[in-house]
Formats: C-alpha cells, structure tokens, sequence
C-alpha cells in the first residue's frame, strides 16, 4: 500500500476519534464519559492492528486539549499499552468472543492498573480513589471498543 494512502487514513483516524471524544459527551460519574472515540480506536485496532497506535494514542491527546485539558501522559501511555498489544491480538484472533475477551483484559490493564499506576506516582493521588475512578473509566471505554470492533468487519478500508 502507498505510504500517502497510509497516513490518510491513519490521519483520518485520529481526526475522528479525537472530535468524537471532544464533542460527543455522554457523562457518566463525576467527570467520567462514555468516550465514543474508542468506537473509532476498535475499529482501527481490529482493521490495521499495531499500524493503529497513532489513532489512540494522538486521538486521545488531541481530543484532551480540544476538551481545554491538560496534556493527558497517563491516558497516553495507557493507550500506547492497549494498541501495541490488542492491535497484536486482534489480527492473530479470528473469533469474536476472543477479540472481546482480549480487549477487554489489555483495556482493564492498560486503564485501570498502568493509568492508575502513573497518576498515583506522578500526581501524588490515593491509590483507592484513582483505582475506582479509572476503574469506572475502563468500562465507560471499553463498551465503544467493543462496538467498534463489532462494527469493524462492516467497514471496507484497507491499509
């Protein structure tokens, strides 16, 4: 595949995931939102597998400070963690249900315990509030990682 085809839709990826984050809000608790850019992660993901980490991981950067945020290093390297090893897994895995377990593990892993991690050592924040709250938060984005992996076999973009 050309390189500029590449970029395109990588690029189109994030521009996606980023607005769908920003402006789409479906509050949850407190400050948690069902984060509907994780719809256009999963499809990614399942579609390109580790070629997908830009979409997440810049995505996720964007739509933070589009929202006035600050510049999200947690949220980052949680992603970085959920591409690099679900985009692996997505592509070796051909059955639905194992997709959905596998997304299901790393984004726990990569939401609820690294980004937990981090906040904890680099914000000073108590341990029991970050892991609820990010616990909270791994559920609000892994339901619209699931659906974009669902959705995924319907989308006919190939990289």
């Amino acid at each position: 595949m050309k390189r500029n085809r590449k970029i395109a839709l990588l690029s189109l990826g994030i521009a996606l995931y980023a607005v769908l984050s920003a402006f789409v809000i479906i509050p949850i608790i407190n400050r948690i939102k069902l984060d509907l850019g994780y719809v256009v992660f999963g499809l990614y993901l399942n579609r390109f597998g580790i070629a997908a980490t830009p979409v997440g991981v810049f995505g996720c950067i964007i739509g933070n400070l589009l929202k006035g945020g600050s510049f999200p290093i947690a949220w980052a390297i949680g992603q970085t963690f959920i591409a690099l090893t679900l985009g692996y897994l997505l592509l070796k895995t051909k059955k639905l249900y194992l997709k959905f377990i596998f997304a299901i593990l790393m984004t726990f892993i990569g939401i609820a315990l690294i980004k937990t991690v981090l906040e904890v050592a680099l914000f000073q924040l108590p341990l029991y509030a970050k892991f609820l709250s990010n616990s909270v938060a791994f559920i609000a984005d892994v339901i619209p990682l699931l659906i974009g992996i669902a959705l995924s076999d319907k989308v006919k973009i190939r990289l």
